[in-house]
C-alpha cells in the first residue's frame, strides 16, 4: 500500500506541530521517521493512523484520500511504545482482541491467532498473561495482535524504547525480517539513529515540524544536506568556516584553525558561510613530530581517551576552543596516545563534506 502526504499541516491550538509536510512512502517498504523529541514524527504517524485529522493537506492510501476516514476503516495495524496489552487477558485474548471489531467469526479466531503467534515465534504462549512474559515477548505479542488484523499498513511508534540494548537489537532484527517476508508497508517512528539505520529502506529526518531530508541510510550518513542532519545522524566533527574558492569540484574553506579542502553536494560560492563535516572514523591522529600526508591537517592536543572495546576514541583540543573526535577502529594495532600528547590530526579531502549554511 502506497502512502502519500501532500501539504499536511497539524496544529494544536496555536502550536504548529507539523508544517506542510510532503511525503511518499512506497508500497512494501519500511520507512522510518527519525528525529529528536517534539520534532513531529509521532504526530505524522498518528495522522497516518487517523488518530488526528490534518488542519490542511491530504493523506492518500493507494491513491485514495483517507484524511476524513476513521481509523477503524483504514485497515492499519498499530504497535505502541508501551505495548498496550490487557494485563487481565491471556496472550490468546490479547491477540484476538481486534478480531471482534473486524467481525471475524469466532470460530476462525484460533487459526488467525495461531498464524500471528507463529510469525513472531510465540506459539505455545497462548494461555500466559502479559505479566508472565519478558519485555521482548510482550512486544512480540503486541506485534502479533497488529498482524492478526491482516493490515495493509503497519505502524510502529517507538516500539523498542522500553527494552534493554541487547534485547532491542534482537527484536528489531526480527521485525525487519518479518516485514521483508510479509512485504507489508511499514512506518516506524524512533529517535534512535542506530535503530533507523539498521531497519530502514528509507528514512525521513524531521525537525521542528518539518521534513528536513529523505533518503536511504547511506545517503543520509554520507550526504547530509544540512548541518542539522550531519549533526543528528551518527557522530560528526563540524567546523564552521567561509568558502574561499572552488575549482574542479573541490572547495577551499577558511576556518579558525586554517584552510581546509573538501567536496559538496550543493552549490557553493565564494563568501558563503558553511560547515566542514568529517566523520571521526575518517580522521587519523599521529604524534606532532610525525608526518600525516593528508590534505587537511590540524595541530592539537589529546584531551580525552575512551576505550570502547571495538574502538578507541580520542577527543583532540585545537586552538580556538575547537574539539574534534577521532575513532581508531582497530585498537590492537594502535599505540595508545596519552592525555596531553601534542598531535596532528589529518583527513583526506574526499572525507570532508562542505555544507553551505
Amino acid at each position: 500500500m502506497e502512502i502519500k502526504l501532500v501539504g499536511v499541516t497539524k496544529r494544536f491550538a496555536k502550536f504548529e506541530a507539523l508544517s506542510r509536510v510532503d511525503l511518499e512512502i512506497k508500497d512494501g517498504e519500511l520507512f522510518t521517521l527519525l528525529g529528536p523529541s517534539g520534532c513531529g514524527k509521532t504526530t505524522t504517524l498518528r495522522l497516518i493512523a487517523g488518530f488526528y485529522i490534518p488542519n490542511e493537506g491530504k493523506i492518500y492510501f493507494g491513491g485514495n484520500e483517507v484524511q476524513d476516514i476513521p481509523t477503524s476503516k483504514r485497515n492499519i495495524g498499530m504497535v505502541f511504545q508501551n505495548y498496550a496489552l490487557w494485563p487481565h487477558m491471556t496472550v490468546f485474548k490479547n491477540v484476538a482482541y481486534g478480531l471482534q471489531f473486524k467481525q471475524v467469526p469466532k470460530s476462525d479466531w484460533p487459526k488467525v491467532v495461531n498464524e500471528a503467534l507463529n510469525k513472531v515465534g510465540l506459539v505455545g504462549y497462548e494461555s500466559r498473561y502479559p505479566g508472565q512474559l519478558s519485555g521482548g515477548q510482550q512486544q512480540r505479542v503486541a506485534l502479533a495482535r497488529a498482524l492478526a488484523l491482516n493490515p495493509d499498513v503497519l505502524l510502529l511508534d517507538e516500539p523498542l524504547s522500553n527494552l534493554d540494548a541487547k534485547i532491542r537489537g534482537s527484536v528489531r532484527a526480527e521485525i525487519r525480517k518479518l516485514q521483508q517476508a510479509l512485504g507489508i508497508t511499514t512506518v516506524y517512528v524512533t529517535h534512535d539513529q542506530e535503530e533507523a539505520l539498521t531497519l530502514s529502506d528509507r528514512i525521513g529526518i524531521m525537525n521542528e515540524g518539518k521534513l528536513v531530508q529523505v533518503g536511504n541510510p547511506h545517503e543520509l550518513y554520507e550526504k547530509p544536506v544540512t548541518k542539522f542532519v550531519a549533526d543528528f545522524i551518527g557522530t560528526n566533527n563540524l567546523i564552521d568556516g567561509t568558502v574561499k574558492s572552488s575549482a574542479d569540484g573541490w572547495i577551499s574553506v577558511e576556518t579558525r584553525v586554517g584552510m581546509m579542502t573538501g567536496r559538496s553536494n550543493r552549490d557553493c560560492k565564494s563568501g558563503d558561510k558553511c560547515t566542514v563535516a568529517v566523520r571521526p572514523e575518517n580522521v587519523h591522529v599521529v604524534e606532532a613530530s610525525s608526518h600525516t600526508g593528508f590534505d587537511n591537517v590540524l595541530d592539537g592536543k589529546v584531551s580525552f581517551v575512551s576505550y570502547l572495546g571495538n574502538a578507541l576514541r580520542y577527543e583532540i583540543e585545537h586552538p580556538g576552543s575547537l574539539m574534534t573526535k577521532v575513532d581508531i577502529k582497530d585498537p590492537l594495532e594502535h599505540k595508545e596516545l596519552a592525555w596531553g600528547t601534542d598531535v596532528k590530526v589529518g583527513f583526506p579531502k574526499t572525507a570532508a563534506l562542505i555544507i553551505p549554511e
